[in-house]
Parts: C-alpha cells; structure tokens; sequence
C-alpha cells in the first residue's frame, strides 16, 4: 500500500514537470509566432498542469471538496481549449462562432453543475480521489470532452492528410488518450488515470514539441 502511494505521487510529479515544460515552451512559441493556435494550445496545456498539481495534492492527501470541484472543471476545460485551438485551424468563420457559442453554452453549464451539485469525493488508499456524486457535473464535463476531443482528433487528421506531418498522428493519439484519462476520472473510473496521463503528455511532448523550440527568442 504504502508503495502504490509513492508510485502515484512520483507518477504525478513527474506528469505535472512535463505538462509546464510543454507548456513554457508553447507559450514561448506563442509569445514568438503571435499564432492563436499557440494562444489556445497553451492555455489549454496550462490548464493541464493545473489538474495535475491538484492532483499531486490530492496523491498526498491533501484535499478539500472545493479541489475537486475546480478538478472537474480544469478537466474539462482544458480539452475545450485545446479544441478552441484547432478551430483556428478551420477556415468556415460560421462553424468557429457556433463552436464558440457551444463553448460559451457548454462551460456555464458546467459552472452551474459544480456550483449548485458540490462534489462529494473520498479519497482511496493511494490518495485518488473518487466516487463523485454529481451526475449533474458529469454530463457537463462529458458536454464538453467529448465534441472538443472529437475536433481535435478531426482537425489533427485533416491536416496530416494535407501535410503528411507525422507529428499530427501523435497530436492525435496524445488527446485521444488525456481525453480518455479525464473521462476516466470523471465517471470514478480513476485506476488507469496516471497510465493514461503519462502515456499523453509524452504524446503531446512528440507532437507539438519541436527542437526549434530551444532557440533563443531573440534570434
């Protein structure tokens, strides 16, 4: 027992020393390029890191009920921003703006859920947070994972088909798998949450990270 602990809290650091080392090197790349794919990009890996130290909180026991509220939301969110991303991505200004709208719709739905439906979740023996009892914030969160996990992975597609960039397959892979891990958790389903996670972010690493990155931002 007390080695599962351990290997959840290593898991957790090291996802959460990953996700801002992708994310530094986005928001660089954006602060660089003035991309709005970027802008979104990084925000939504931003968002990432943020579940993961909630996480590492919650893997060394450290919990009140109003984390786990914020947890669900960052869950969500973060899918939901990286797909604002590659809607940037998509020419039609019409299916932008409805996205925007679904948006818009979708998070204040969510908001509402964790609000008025607080979270009830206990921490197992590993320091996982589980058994949520708000259905009302589950179908919320899974409002927005879902369609933002479908875009991203339509997006990615479309554009490796187009470019032939094998980066686009990890990108894919990479959302298809955090998507999964944050349904996972979310619908109390949290045993495979660190596997996924780490298995994503490496996905993410291979997909949006380039060596260029590296270059100083004055050259």
């Amino acid at each position: 027992m007390v080695y599962s602990s351990l290997v959840v809290q290593l898991s957790t650091v090291v996802i959460l020393l990953l996700a801002l080392v992708l994310a530094f090197f986005i928001t660089r790349e954006y602060s660089v390029k003035r991309a709005r794919p970027l802008l979104f990009w990084s925000v939504g890996l931003w968002m990432f890191a943020a579940g993961v130290a909630i996480e590492v909180l919650f893997a060394f026991n450290i919990y009140y009920g109003w984390l786990a509220d914020l947890y669900v939301a960052v869950v969500a969110l973060l899918v939901q921003f990286l797909a604002v991303g590659s809607m940037q991505l998509v020419k039609s200004p019409m299916a932008r703006k409805a996205y925007y709208l679904f948006c818009v719709a979708t998070t204040a739905f969510l908001l509402y859920s964790v609000v008025a439906f607080p979270a009830a979740y206990i921490l197992n023996s590993v320091g996982v947070a589980v058994k949520p009892t708000s259905t009302m914030a589950t179908v919320a969160s899974l409002l927005m994972t879902l369609p933002a996990a479908g875009i991203l992975v339509a997006v990615a597609l479309l554009t490796y088909i187009k470019t032939r960039n094998p980066k686009m397959l990890s990108i894919i892979a990479g959302v298809v798998v955090v998507s999964f891990a944050g349904t996972l958790y979310i619908v109390s389903f949290p045993a495979l949450l660190y596997y996924s996670e780490f298995i994503g972010i490496l996905l993410l690493w291979i997909g949006f990270f380039d060596m260029r990155m590296l270059r100083p931002t004055g050259r």
